[in-house]
């Protein structure tokens, strides 16, 4: 994939999160809430803070949902992003 975002943008692919509880409970994935991780694929120039591959926290509504090369990506402001996941 060749993208490049612009502005003060992140390319980010949501990390799935488990789809069971502790005590084993299967939640099926229509009562699940969509992930607030990710990891960031693409960076753009004006962007010094994040690098590809750091793992995000982000807000569940931040960004706007894109698919590129069959898959399914969020276009992330970086004021959006929460803070980076050691």
């Amino acid at each position: 994939m060749n993208f490049q975002p612009l502005g003060k943008r992140v390319l980010v692919k949501r990390v799935e999160e488990a789809n069971t509880t502790a005590s084993g409970i299967i939640i099926p994935d229509n009562a699940q809430e969509k992930p607030s991780r990710g990891e960031v694929v693409a960076v753009s120039s004006e962007v010094k803070e994040m690098l590809c591959g750091d793992k995000v926290l982000f807000g569940k509504f931040s960004g706007s949902e894109v698919t590129l090369d069959g898959e399914k990506f969020l276009i992330i402001d970086s004021e959006d992003i929460f803070g980076i996941i050691k």
